[in-house]
């Protein structure tokens, strides 16, 4: 049984000073494929980095709304570039998507028109590599679908989803995958817990966002990819179906999305 966890940073020296090695080698046994996500060029040079040397591992760079004041989205067009470059060179492939990126006005670390702007910047970049997109969208949904429609050719996943029904139905109308990750484990809210029961596997990835948001039963623990096996029993115990089947068409999801 294969399992993807399609957002991770456990390539992060910020997050896994010491312990990253461990954290992959439990992943890998326990036969999970790991997404190593960039939040800014120095942690996106590092999701590189980590996965060419990393079996079972890919990558994802881009700059989090967060960074946008701060990040320059023309380096991530030179990684983008230099992985075109060697895949014409038949070098295996590397960078499989842009992300993290997206809008977030629940803080305030970028004003809002950088964050706009750094956004539309890195979906012109997805245009121009072909490359899915991880979104992250937090109090944003109003400014973020007007952004999103400049570019009907995107495709992507909105990277731990746990907004209003309203907003998911207008993901799932646009052909965007949704990441479910630990929260569905302890989130103590009965209409988010109805929304990831009801959503169907067809439109699901899983994901863990280690270190962050560990799931029950390990909450108070750093969270790691292997983890994703958690967030895999807890959908088929929601669904009334099998662990096995969860992984079967989660895993043909980001397959497909990634081309992996």
């Amino acid at each position: 049984m294969i399992l993807i966890d399609t957002h991770c940073h456990v390539h992060d020296s910020e997050f896994y000073p010491d312990n990253k090695e461990h954290a992959y080698r439990q992943a890998r046994d326990a036969g999970v494929v790991m997404i190593c996500v960039g939040t800014d060029v120095r942690s996106s040079i590092e999701a590189v980095e980590f996965a060419r040397t990393h079996e079972g591992c890919y990558a994802i760079v881009g700059i989090h709304p967060h960074e946008a004041k701060d990040s320059d989205v023309a380096e991530i067009r030179e990684l983008l570039q230099h992985e075109q470059r060697r895949t014409q060179n038949r070098d295996p492939r590397t960078i499989i998507g842009i992300g993290e990126i997206g809008l977030d006005y629940f803080y305030d670390h970028s004003p809002q028109d950088i964050q706009q702007q750094v956004l539309r910047q890195q979906l012109q970049l997805a245009v121009e590599f072909a490359l899915p997109v991880s979104f992250h969208i937090r109090e944003a949904f109003v400014d973020f679908w007007p952004i999103f429609d400049e570019f009907p050719d995107v495709k992507g996943v909105m990277h731990s989803f746990t907004d209003t029904r309203a907003n998911l139905k207008q993901a799932m109308k646009r052909g965007l995958l949704v990441g479910i990750n630990g929260i569905s484990t302890f989130t103590k809210d009965e209409s988010q817990q109805t929304m990831f029961r009801d959503l169907p596997l067809q439109h699901i990835l899983l994901e863990t966002d280690a270190p962050f948001l560990t799931p029950k039963p390990f909450r108070g623990k750093m969270n790691v990819p292997a983890y994703v096996a958690v967030i895999a029993e807890h959908q088929a115990a929601l669904k009334g179906i099998t662990k096995e089947e969860v992984a079967r068409v989660t895993t043909a999801n980001a397959q497909e999305l990634f081309g992996i």
